[in-house]
């Protein structure tokens, strides 16, 4: 009887160990693939914003030495990153919300409209979304230049501005255009979030008589907050990272105006200063990390 028992157990432990040797074969290459170009990545460049590794240090890497906490330290001292800071910081603080106000109000005008209408406005709010950033953003600049069709149409009244040279109008240009070009993402995430919502709980509202503000204050808002977290966090970290639009429409001017966070760390890149680079963009992860836990404390449900 324990000859029995002992074989069976053995049988099992071969079979389990069989199940686990496919289970891997078949994880292979995910792992593969995640630790050439996530892992790997990953761990070189926090290795990298502790050392003084630069550019001319990419032949001789025994000459890169251990620096601590120096780059880190460099970077805060450094006035370009802290203005870097600023910049990103009223890019999410205006963009986000006006964004997400945007987005929610067309939602709630398509989820009560024309079945026939909302696809056609659904197709024209969703274009830019699937349009290259780059491409939309080259159409801005002829458009906001100093001679584009917005100058052009506000000449009749009389104003002339240039919107990308000016510090002064340069940040709220890309504000806008960015807002115009995500909007349509957010509006379909929140659409999807509002057709989930029972019509008898609107219905019973009205019935008790509640205005359709005070329904949408005490019944859809709070049933839509799931909805509103995921499209708050999921925009939240597109802006901390926005680049391609000062890239392609201001370069980070006039004046370094326009740079974003992830600008500077491109020009560090740029300029060989690849520890300083490497520990600005930590830093930049650990924003975003914290902001993302904030918007779920914020916004969490009780379910």
């Amino acid at each position: 009887m324990k000859n029995i028992n002992e074989n069976a157990s053995q049988g099992y432990r071969q079979v389990r160990r069989r199940r686990t040797l496919i289970a891997w074969g078949f994880s292979l290459p995910f792992v593969l693939v995640f630790s050439v170009f996530m892992l790997i990545p990953l761990i070189t460049s926090i290795s990298m914003s502790f050392t003084d590794i630069t550019g001319s240090d990419l032949r001789t890497p025994f000459n890169v030495n251990f620096v601590g906490l120096q780059q880190y330290v460099a970077l805060f001292s450094d006035p370009q990153f802290v203005h870097s800071l600023t910049v990103t910081a009223i890019f999410v603080v205006v963009g986000l919300p006006l964004t997400m106000a945007l987005a929610l109000m067309s939602a709630v005008a398509l989820n009560k409209g024309s079945q026939h209408l909302n696809s056609l406005f659904r197709a024209l709010l969703y274009a830019p979304v699937v349009a290259s950033i780059v491409a939309i953003s080259v159409v801005w600049r002829y458009i906001l230049q100093k001679n584009g069709l917005l100058n052009e149409l506000l000449g009749v009244f009389g104003v002339q501005v240039d919107w990308l040279h000016s510090t002064s109008t340069a940040l709220p240009s890309l504000i806008v255009m960015t807002t115009w070009r995500n909007m349509g993402t957010l509006m379909i995430i929140f659409l999807a979030g509002l057709q989930t919502i029972p019509e008898e709980l609107e219905e019973a509202a009205a019935i008790d008589g509640a205005s359709r503000w005070r329904t949408f204050r005490s019944i859809v808002l709070p049933l839509l907050k799931p909805t509103l977290l995921l499209g708050a966090v999921l925009l939240s970290v597109a802006y901390l990272q926005f680049f391609e639009e000062s890239f392609v429409m201001t370069q980070g001017g006039p004046l370094n105006s326009t740079m974003s966070v992830a600008y500077y760390i491109y020009q560090k890149f740029g300029y060989g200063q690849y520890g300083i680079a490497s520990a600005a963009s930590w830093v930049l992860f650990i924003i975003i990390a914290l902001i993302s836990v904030l918007q779920f404390k914020i916004l969490k449900t009780d379910e």
